[in-house]
This record gives C-alpha cells, structure tokens and sequence, in this order.
C-alpha cells in the first residue's frame, strides 16, 4: 500500500524540527505535525529564555567581583551624590535654630555620615533594567530558532501541518490530523513535555509559577535590580494584597498581579532547573529559599559536587531546606504560609520546579498498542515504542531535559526509522552540564555508580581548580574535577565542578567514547596557563597515586639509584 510520507514527526520540539530535518537531507519525505492542542515544549524556547536570563545574572555577578580586581565600577545615577547630600544636610541643620546656618556640631555631621554611609556603598553598584534584560533575552531566543523555523523547514521540503490529531489503528496505522488522515512507514514521536505539578494540599487556592512561564508575568514596572539590598533606604512600592474569601476562592484575581522580583520566592524542587532558577532569582536581588525532598540539592549527581554546590548558594544567600517536602500550602492574614518539612515559611511568590511530564495524553497511543506512564514512554534501546512502528525522542520520555541529547535521539530514531532498526542509543560517552555558579558537567558513571558496578576495581583520582595559575589570575578556585577509573586506567566516568567545567568536560567524553585509557591523557601536556590544564593534572594525580601503590617498583626504584650513586 502506498504511504503518504516516509516519516511523519509529530510535534514541532527542537528535537521534532533536527528530526525533521535530518530525514529530509536523506532524501525522505517528511511532515511535521505541530499539534495545537498540547502545552509549550520544555526544551523549547522557556529554557533558552532562562538561560538567557541566568547569563544576566551571571555578568551581574562578575561586575559585583570588580573591586577584588581593583576596578571601580561605574557610578549608579539612580543613588545620590552622598558628597552632595552632606552639604545640603548639614546647611539644612544649621538654619535650624542657629544664628548662623554653619554653626553645626561636629557630633552632628557625624550623625549625618552615618546616615548617608548606606548610599555610599551602594552607590557603585551595577543595576539590570529588567525590560531591557528580557527584550536581549528575546532576541536571542528568537535567532537561535531562526534555523528551525517552519519557513526554514519548509525551504528544506518538510511538510508543516498544523492541527490537533492522534493516531488512529484501523484500517492501518495512520495519524489524523484535521480530519485528514496521514500514513507513513513509521512515526517519530517528539512532543517534549510540560512542567509537573506536585499534588500540594492547598495548591489550587493560590498562585505559582513554573520554569515554563516564570518570566512572563515579571512586573516590569520595577525596572530596576540594584547590586546591594536596598528595601531600607529606597521606597518601595506598596504591594497589592489578595485574600482568600471565605468560601476559599479569591477576591482579588490573583493571577492579574504580576510576579514581583526582589520578594521572597519560595523555589521547590531539586531539579536543575530548580537550582539554576534560584540562584539567578538571588542574584536579581530577591530573598529565596530553595526546598528539596531529597538529602542532597542533586540527588542523581556525585554527592561531593553536590555539596559544593549547595555551599556556593548558601554562601549567596539563598536559603537551603533538605529533606524538607513542600505538604501545604495556606493563606494567613492576606499571606501564603507554606508547611516545608518542619516548618511553617512565608512567602510571596512560589516556583514549583520539580520535574517534567511527558505530552502525549492527545495522542490516543493505547489505542495503537503503546505503553507509557506518566514519567514517559516505554522504549527498547533502538527508541521504538511497543509499537514498532512508532518512535520516540526527547524528553517525552523521561530523564533529564538536554537538548543535546534529545538529538542524539532523534539521530538514532530516524536512522532506525527510515532504514533497519540495528542502532541503539549508548549515553556512556554524552556529557551533560547543569548551569549554575559552579557549573556541575559529569560524563559516564559517578563514584557510587561504578562502585556498585566493579566494587573494588575502582580509582577515584581528583584535582583542584586552585591549583591552577589561571584559575588563580580569573579568581575561579572554587571546584575541583574528578575521574572514576578502573585500576588499568580504563576512565568510567569524569565530573568537573568549577568555571569553564560545562566546555572542559567534552576532552574526558571523547576519551570514553574512544576507550582512550587515562594514561594517554597524561602524556598531552596543555597550553599554560588555561583552565583545561585541570583535566592534565588530573592524570598526572593518578600516575602519581598508581606509582605510591606500588611498592615494589618504588623499592627496584630506590635501590636502582642506591646502587648508581655507588657506582
């Protein structure tokens, strides 16, 4: 029977558009179905959006480092002249009661110094206009996706339908969208998938935001993000208030007030993009506290990374609850209490972050013999559904949410798609970064991994960023890197916590793809000083620790040199 297409992709995810794509430079025809009636993709333009956004409140970061530097920043015109406030305060107490306006006690002035001494330190920090921030956001996202537009994938020969649809099973397999049915040898299923939302009691009584749509209802009107705290000394705009009515339902619409940076936000999940989140929201000023279920901030990563990382953004503020679940949530006097563990925290706004869930309740694939849940699809290692007709990609199947790795999916799925399903999907050799300050990039497995896996057949070597000249010269000591090894130097897995970790940590993925043992490594001296010489020491930390093991060959070694000196 003739099919319609060679590929029919469904759902217009960044995944969706490369597959969609990819096939069509195999000579396939394609069709891209964006469907209409399911949520924004995660792994669409929402986390390009953030990520834009925590780069702001990465450069704010480094400007507030500048005078470690010795670099005075540029003065802040929205604080006042301090210079100039104490002469008209003092010419303003000297008109009082005085004859002659400069007879002024010296204890005086100094009661006006101090006054002023809080707009003198903060009067050379950097600020963010917050519209201007988000306008650059949005032009960054909008030229990142300008290569997969439907214009662009049209131009390619992808054909783009719109609609809603699902699929259907008899006569034959198809997919119906617009009442018009499609047919193709096979299905690629990349819808991505939308925020979780926990089942919190009291949840449905008050307003919260998720990672998908937190910046879209940010109260521009507070333009500015000031580099110090200044609620004490610069007015602030009084906050609209909303109460419950009695019979629980909102008198006030909750929902028409924007979100209010610089407040108390109350992040829960320990997700990355949670932790990502909640440090960007400390570093715009706001007071946060992160909530987590779980002992560790990163319960899946290393727990010594994990650690680290917890202590950087404790050490900006933010305040950490472990082992704390989020149980209920209650409005108090016109407030939102919130029940975190043990105990009872107020809060103005909340972000809920804790995990993603998959875009297929539309999609009718119980009716074509699909299994799923709600973490995702159910898929062999060749990414076919138990249909086997049907693929999947993406984060509609659960785990982590890398865009890199939803396409390294697809890669495999069309290929399997389009030809004969003999390539599987091996993530030993993928790398993954998790953006906060330090950045966290792991590759293979963690320590307790491959502890589990080979027991005592395990080397875990690790060296310091602060033993490096140009980590030393940037101000960037803060992490280490750390390689889980097999005793013949074979490299099991590699993490890097520290700057530049997200760029260093591809030379130890390419080294496990390719099986190169970490021996070789250690014979490639690096470019000094640079921060990749970390991943250098790092072997040669190793070769130092495999020839203090071995006491035989220092023994041969010792009486070798015994005997030479003697000679």
């Amino acid at each position: 029977m003739t099919k319609d297409y060679d590929l029919i992709v469904i759902g217009n995810s960044r995944a969706g558009a490369y597959a969609a794509l990819a096939a069509t430079q195999l000579k396939a025809r394609v069709a891209l179905i964006e469907l209409e009636n399911l949520q924004s993709n995660w792994l669409g333009q929402e986390a390009l959006y953030n990520q834009a956004l925590m780069q702001v409140g990465r450069v704010l970061q480094q400007v507030r480092k500048a005078p470690k530097f010795g670099i005075d920043s540029a003065r802040n015109n929205s604080i006042p002249d301090t210079a100039e406030l104490e002469k008209q305060l003092v010419k303003q107490s000297g008109e009082v009661g005085r004859d002659e306006p400069w007879q002024v006690e010296e204890t005086e002035k100094e009661d006006i110094r101090t006054y002023l001494s809080p707009f003198e330190s903060t009067a050379h920090f950097p600020t963010v206009e917050i519209p201007d921030a988000m306008e650059w956001a949005e032009m960054v996202v909008s030229t990142c996706y300008e290569a997969t537009s439907p214009a662009i994938l049209a131009s390619f020969g992808v054909d783009i339908i719109s609609g809603n649809g699902e699929f259907c099973r008899l006569p034959h397999l198809g997919f119906v969208v617009n009442n018009r049915r499609l047919q193709a040898r096979a299905y690629l299923i990349a819808t991505g998938s939308c925020p979780e939302i926990p089942d919190i009691d009291g949840l449905e009584t008050i307003r919260y935001c998720t990672p998908r749509d937190i910046w879209k209802y940010v109260d521009t009107s507070q333009h500015k993000v000031i580099g110090a705290n200044l609620t004490d000394i610069v007015p602030q705009e009084t906050d609209k208030v909303t109460k419950p009515s009695p019979q629980g339902k909102l008198e006030n619409i909750e929902e028409t007030i924007p979100f209010q940076l610089q407040k108390n936000w109350l992040v829960v999940g320990s997700t990355p993009n949670a932790i990502e989140l909640a440090q960007t929201l400390a570093r715009l000023d706001c007071q946060v506290t992160l909530a987590v279920s779980e002992a560790l901030i990163f319960p899946q990563e290393d727990a010594e990374a994990s650690r680290l990382v917890q202590a950087q953004l404790e050490a900006e503020g933010i305040r950490v609850l472990t082992q704390s679940p989020v149980t209920q949530i209650k409005w108090i006097e016109g407030k939102k209490w919130v029940q975190v563990g043990n105990r009872a925290i107020e809060t103005d706004e909340i972000l809920l972050a804790t995990g993603q869930t998959p875009n297929i309740e539309s999609l009718n694939l119980a009716g074509v013999g699909v299994e799923f849940s709600r973490k995702g699809l159910k898929l062999n290692p060749k990414l076919q559904t138990t249909n086997p007709r049907i693929y999947a990609c993406g984060d509609v199947i659960g785990g982590y949410q890398f865009e890199h790795i939803a396409e390294y999916e697809a890669s495999i799925a069309i290929k399997n798609a389009l030809f004969f399903p003999r390539w599987t999907v091996d993530y030993q050799g993928i790398p993954w970064a998790i953006f906060t300050d330090p950045t966290l990039a792991r590759v293979g497995l963690t320590e307790a991994q491959a502890r589990r896996r080979y027991g005592k057949n395990v080397w875990v070597v690790r060296q310091y960023f602060k033993t490096l000249d140009k980590a030393q010269i940037l101000g960037e000591t803060t992490g280490f890197c750390k390689l889980v090894l097999r005793r013949n130097g074979t490299i099991l897995g590699g993490l890097i916590v520290g700057a530049n970790a997200d760029e260093l940590i591809g030379a130890i993925a390419l080294l496990i793809r390719h099986k190169i043992k970490v021996g070789s490594l250690a014979k490639i001296p690096q470019a000094s000083p640079t921060m990749s010489e970390i991943i250098y020491k790092t072997a040669q930390e190793w070769q130092r620790q495999r020839l203090e093991s071995n006491k035989m060959l220092q023994n041969l070694l010792e009486s070798f040199f015994n005997w030479r000196r003697k000679w």
